[in-house]
């Protein structure tokens, strides 16, 4: 029964079915209360999204896994001093449970405790128990700790996959040698036999309930009610009560090619890890859990055919030489000796093909996108529990032509797979780095070098158009998360940042499609929250916008970015007091969140906290070095503090790192003007218009300049051109202001507003 309850989770789990998985788990417990039981159930409500079930579950529990799925659901409740505490090496358990996984799960819990260098180091240690941790390096780039990805995923990464998997190739090639000699054994002594239908049925019948309580696949001698183990006599022409008299407390022979003849028993199902052999078809099966009566006849009719001449045929076509390995090819299934044929290759190879020892082509794949047959690799897909189905799912036999050396065949496909992967998260691990330290140009070089078929994908292209968008070439970030949402359009990866360079290229339509489609898309997901609020943002309903990004904090209260956006619409709104909050939310999630310094020094520009406002600056252009925008304002803040100097070579810095931007230009020119330098002031102004011919700041600044020089007509042209541009109304009664002091002195303008 508690076989029968595990599979039934795990295959409930397997097809998503959460409610069913709970319901059964439940009666699992139940009836068979153990730890492991309850990891399993805590499992379901984790992926159900209920971590507060798992929480009360598996509190006090004191298994490695149990530990470790504690500590997720602590993660996910942001109770994250539980979850270090249950991370944390203690006296019985010396290491972080979980390996790998473990470590990068406590790695983000000190991340968001603000405890950075702890959080590099297990960052760090996860990358090096397992080189393909991803997730892992993504992180140390967001720190601006990463190390160059050519050092990381190197020749020691690449010998750290090999030793895993080929270790894991040659036990399961130990296993299945002995299952081939259990199995040939086996036929030989039951093939001739003759067993009738109601005999058939009987042992099927303890067969399928033998394999699906087993783990690893084996047949186990104990019997389900606990008595005394026998071994199987071998008989001749039984009669149906001598049958059940000698099988009445016995493993019957074993429908499946890969069962052991004294595996270990244990409740739990894990067939997706055991060695099999099936053909590989272009189109593999559903599994199936159970067979009917009829087809359990005709599966009997081959395993007990008593024709002597049908066995030897069989034997010839099915059986397996044991005295070589063989190579195991499944369409749904692989053995781990050949664990990572494709997984790890899948998208690298530009064809791949397997030939049977006289020749004949057995299976091959294509170069042609979309037309090729992966060798699906399930093991890889499940975090923490595999799921299981009987081994009566698809599959049938190699030829005998095909028997080759498996240990060879693993190994070499292990080595080249593990260089293909590392090669590829060399180029994308690289260019995520130096996005991540804003040499976005350097990332988008990188990023070039990628083959077209990762390049064309929606992470990529999101990150190229991320690269474009911190360049301030709004324009090719378009162009790119337009093409991301033709690669993925059930993506969200940054879709944030596109809603942002809709807003800022005043595309109010297609912001406003895009808003409409992610939030049908995913209603739940901040980056939908996102695009709404920069929709209502540009239509200046800053309220709205607010409450949009108040939203997108709500559903990823670790979303920095939206914390960034709300900063933003409050000081639209005025609210610096809650603005500042936001921002200061933002860089305690993030503290390299630049946008959030930027956000803070612009506040304090605006209260004229001179002081802090260079600061703010200081730090976000120490994030982002190569920002003219945050240099512009960081040279504006050095000039209100009188340090002039200091801001004309942050201005000079400005203009190098971006030509096109109007900004540094016209604040050097402001500065000059201060300074007394008016002809060098009108000529930055002069090259400024070529940039700039619409802005009316710039005719309203030489409107000024020509007034103190006393070029009254200048001043007067300049002053209509900059009304004629329509300004803001603001500006617009300064400029007339301007116009109706034209012909009053400098000085007595300035005597008469100190009066005032």
């Amino acid at each position: 029964m508690e076989a029968i309850l595990t599979d039934c989770v795990r295959n409930s789990l397997q097809h998503l079915i959460y409610r069913n998985a709970i319901f059964m788990c439940e009666r699992l417990c139940a009836e068979f209360p153990s730890e492991k039981n309850m990891q399993l159930l805590a499992s379901c409500y984790l992926q159900n999204n209920q971590a507060h079930c798992a929480y009360h579950i598996l509190k006090g529990t004191h298994m490695a896994q149990s530990r470790y799925l504690f500590a997720l659901s602590c993660f996910q409740m942001d109770l994250l001093n539980e979850a270090e505490a249950a991370l944390s090496p203690n006296e019985s358990c010396p290491e972080v449970p979980n390996g790998a996984a473990g470590h990068y799960l406590l790695g983000l819990v000190y991340r968001y405790t603000d405890r950075r260098q702890s959080a590099i180091n297990h960052f760090n240690q996860a990358l090096s128990l397992d080189p393909l941790l991803w997730a892992a390096y993504e992180e140390l780039c967001v720190l601006g700790a990463a190390e160059e990805a050519p050092k990381v995923f190197d020749e020691g990464a690449s010998l750290c996959i090999q030793k895993q998997y080929i270790h894991q190739g040659s036990t399961s090639q130990s296993f299945q040698a002995q299952n081939e000699e259990h199995e040939i054994s086996m036929n030989r002594s039951l093939g001739s036999e003759d067993v009738s239908p109601r005999k058939q049925k009987h042992i099927h019948g303890h067969n399928l309930r033998d394999v699906s309580g087993n783990h690893h696949g084996t047949i186990s001698n104990q019997p389900l009610n606990g008595g005394p183990t026998t071994s199987l006599p071998f008989y001749n022409t039984p009669s149906p009560m001598a049958a059940q008299s000698q099988l009445s407390g016995v493993a019957p022979p074993p429908l499946c090619r890969n069962a052991l003849p004294n595996g270990p028993s244990t409740r739990t199902y894990g067939a997706d890890s055991t060695p099999r052999v099936t053909v590989n078809t272009a189109i593999p099966g559903p599994r199936r859990k159970f067979v009917d009566e009829g087809k359990l006849r005709k599966v009997s009719e081959r395993l007990f055919s008593d024709s002597g001449q049908r066995r030897s045929m069989r034997l010839a076509g099915e059986s397996v030489n044991t005295s070589s390995s063989t190579s195991i090819i499944s369409g749904n299934l692989i053995s781990h000796s050949s664990k990572y044929l494709g997984g790890c290759k899948s998208g690298m190879l530009s064809s791949r093909s397997l030939t049977i020892r006289k020749g004949q082509s057995w299976a091959s794949e294509n170069a042609d996108e979309g037309g090729h047959q992966e060798i699906c690799d399930e093991s890889r897909l499940n975090i923490s529990n595999s799921s299981s189905s009987p081994c009566g799912g698809n599959g049938s036999v190699e030829p005998e032509g095909a028997i080759r050396s498996s240990g060879a065949l693993s190994s070499s496909k292990v080595i080249g797979g593990a260089s293909d992967v590392l090669s590829l998260l060399r180029l994308l691990g690289e260019g995520f780095r130096l996005s991540c330290l804003c040499r976005c140009q350097d990332a988008l070089n990188i990023y070039m070098k990628l083959p077209q078929k990762h390049y064309n994908t929606g992470w990529v292209l999101s990150q190229v158009g991320r690269a474009y968008f911190e360049l301030v070439d709004y324009l090719e970030a378009n162009r790119a998360f337009s093409l991301a949402r033709i690669a993925s359009p059930y993506s969200l990866e940054g879709m944030d940042i596109y809603s942002t360079v809709l807003y800022h290229l005043k595309e109010d339509m297609k912001l406003s499609y895009l808003a409409q489609e992610l939030i049908s898309t995913d209603r739940l997901a901040p980056q939908s929250w996102c695009a709404m609020g920069n929709c209502y943002s540009l239509q200046k309903d800053h309220e709205t916008a607010l409450k949009n990004f108040q939203r997108s904090v709500q559903l990823n209260s670790r979303f920095a970015y939206a914390h960034t956006l709300c900063g933003h619409e409050y000081v639209a709104l005025e609210d610096f007091e809650n603005g500042i909050k936001s921002y200061q939310t933002a860089l305690r999630i993030d503290s390299r969140h630049y946008n959030a310094w930027y956000g803070l020094g612009m506040v304090y520009l605006r209260q004229e906290k001179f002081e802090f406002s260079e600061h703010h600056f200081r730090m976000a252009s120490q994030i982002n070095p190569l920002s003219s925008v945050i240099m512009s304002y960081l040279g504006t803040a050095l000039h209100a503090l009188k340090r002039n100097n200091e801001a004309l070579e942050m201005m000079e810095r400005a203009v190098l790192a971006d030509k096109k931007n109007p900004l540094p230009l016209y604040q050097k020119a402001n500065i000059l003007v201060s300074m007394e330098n008016l002809d060098g002031a009108l000529g930055v102004l002069e090259e400024l218009k070529e940039y700039a011919p619409c802005e009316s700041s710039v005719y309203a600044l030489m409107g000024s300049i020509y007034k103190r020089r006393n070029m009254y007509d200048k001043a007067m042209l300049h002053f209509g051109l900059a009304l004629d541009l329509k300004p803001s109304a603001t500006d617009v009664a300064a400029i007339k202001a301007a116009i109706e002091k034209l012909h009053v002195p400098d000085e007595i303008e300035d005597i008469c507003e100190s009066s005032d």
